[in-house]
């Protein structure tokens, strides 16, 4: 996992109203290096990314829901994540959304694309209520 400063622009690529990149410690940073709950599906999937992109398999699996957590998780060697693009995010009920996404990453000089429909859920995890990821379908 690469050191990523604060004030560094997180990986996820959200910008703000100005459409200038959110500091990384004031978007997934809060949710990857502290206790604070991502409060909906979408923030939580963009931690996700971000997770992914910093190889912090900690933080995956305890955000992903225990009938569909893998029992470990394995990193692609020198996958660079490039970019997220968030097409939509829907709430399907009171604890239920969805996000339709596309993430781009590298290996070995190969360009991979992954659309993917997630779907998340909010339960209660150690007292807490807490978004978790489900499972996706593949997209185009």
């Amino acid at each position: 996992m690469s050191a990523l400063a604060a004030d560094q622009a997180c990986p996820c690529g959200r910008t703000d109203t100005k459409g200038r990149a959110v500091p990384y410690a004031a978007c997934c940073g809060r949710y990857l290096d502290g206790d604070t709950p991502a409060p909906d599906a979408e923030h939580l999937m963009r931690s996700r990314y971000t997770a992914f992109a910093r190889q912090q398999a900690d933080y995956l699996l305890a955000t992903w829901h225990p009938a569909h957590r893998p029992a470990t998780l394995d990193f692609e060697p020198g996958a660079k994540w490039l970019g997220l693009q968030v097409r939509s995010h829907r709430v399907t009920g009171a604890d239920t959304a969805e996000v339709e996404f596309v993430a781009r990453h590298r290996v070995g000089g190969r360009a991979v694309r992954l659309h993917e429909r997630s779907r998340f859920v909010r339960e209660p995890v150690d007292g807490v209520a807490r978004w978790l990821y489900l499972d996706g379908d593949l997209l185009g």
